[in-house]
């Protein structure tokens, strides 16, 4: 099960818990990474969903497990406020001996910048391969690839495609997306992927501190009950089809289509749309289906019949990738 990925983090299983908000808890990402792989911090949700101080709530992970972990860095350039923070919790995740990082949105050289000197390696979010000679020239060390079974941002190509769009970069790539059961995960390694991304498998944990309800909706949804909705980002977002977005609807109104293609308002209503959903995609995890909100996910819902501890999730996956025929 050895692959570039795992020998370059020292770590046993070539799996990510991929940073979710706000599903992203410290007990999440501690499980995922004892186990073998690795789990992903996201910042705005350890601080503002559970409550930690950044350098507070890395040094409790650390106090959980001392395996590797990583921290995700949205580096979206349209608010500069937002920026500063970025970078303030790239020093202090550094100071704190974080030696992986997985960027998305934006340009990653200055953290390439950054993290260089002190050994840490850099996987960025790609989608195609214009973003991903983009990161390459930035000097990232490998790529997330984000295919169109994801939740959350999803991409437009089947990993099949990305690994023919992308493999003769050269870097090591992540299939990140559609991936619920064991046989699904040897498969993509088996494929040339040096690793798999994981999100709604690892909602459906004993250790992901999300609402039952939403729990449940993973358990009953199928792959054709997931959607695209533009209303809570400004750019297509998967989420489980529940009455609430059968009611709404998925479009965005016109005028916000509109201004959001627009070249001088499109920064400002993804910012509006942004302070949005981190209120209402808190407030769905935590308060549950009688909140009028959104429950992310991608097309691996189909594979996902049980909520079991992250090591159990893990362990079955690393089995499969030993014994593929066995998944």
């Amino acid at each position: 099960m050895e692959t570039e990925f795992t020998r370059a983090l020292g770590i046993e299983v070539p799996l990510i818990c991929g940073a979710m908000y706000p599903c992203s808890n410290p007990e999440l990402v501690a499980a995922v990474s004892e186990a073998g792989g690795i789990g992903i911090v996201q910042p705005l949700s350890l601080s503002y969903v559970h409550g930690y101080e950044f350098r507070e709530g890395l040094r409790y992970i650390r106090g959980l497990t001392r395996k590797p972990v990583g921290v995700n860095l949205i580096i979206e350039s349209s608010s500069a406020r937002y920026l500063k923070r970025v970078y303030t919790w790239l020093d202090i995740a550094l100071e704190e001996g974080i030696g992986f990082f997985v960027t998305a949105l934006g340009k990653p050289d200055r953290v390439v910048e950054r993290t260089a000197p002190a050994g840490a390696l850099v996987y960025h979010d790609v989608t195609e391969r214009r973003w991903a000679e983009k990161a390459r020239d930035a000097g990232v060390d490998g790529f997330i690839c984000v295919n169109n079974r994801a939740g959350g941002h999803a991409g437009t190509l089947t990993p099949e495609q990305l690994l023919d769009d992308i493999g003769p970069l050269g870097k090591p790539m992540i299939c990140a997306g559609g991936i619920g059961r064991p046989a699904q995960f040897a498969e993509v390694l088996r494929m040339g992927y040096a690793g798999a991304q994981l999100g709604t498998r690892f909602i459906a944990s004993e250790e992901c501190m999300v609402h039952d309800d939403y729990k449940r909706a993973i358990l009953q949804a199928r792959k054709d009950d997931i959607v695209l909705t533009d209303k809570i980002s400004g750019v297509p977002v998967s989420v489980i089809r529940t009455p609430y977005v059968e009611r709404i609807g998925t479009r965005a109104g016109p005028l916000a289509r509109r201004l959001l293609r627009h070249p001088k308002t499109r920064h400002w209503m993804r910012l509006l749309y942004s302070l949005k959903a981190v209120r209402s995609l808190k407030h769905a995890s935590l308060e549950g289906i009688g909140y009028k909100d959104f429950f992310q996910a991608g097309k691996s819902v189909e594979g996902i019949t049980r909520i079991q501890p992250a090591r159990e999730i893990v362990a079955e996956f690393a089995r499969a990738a030993d014994a593929p025929g066995d998944g």
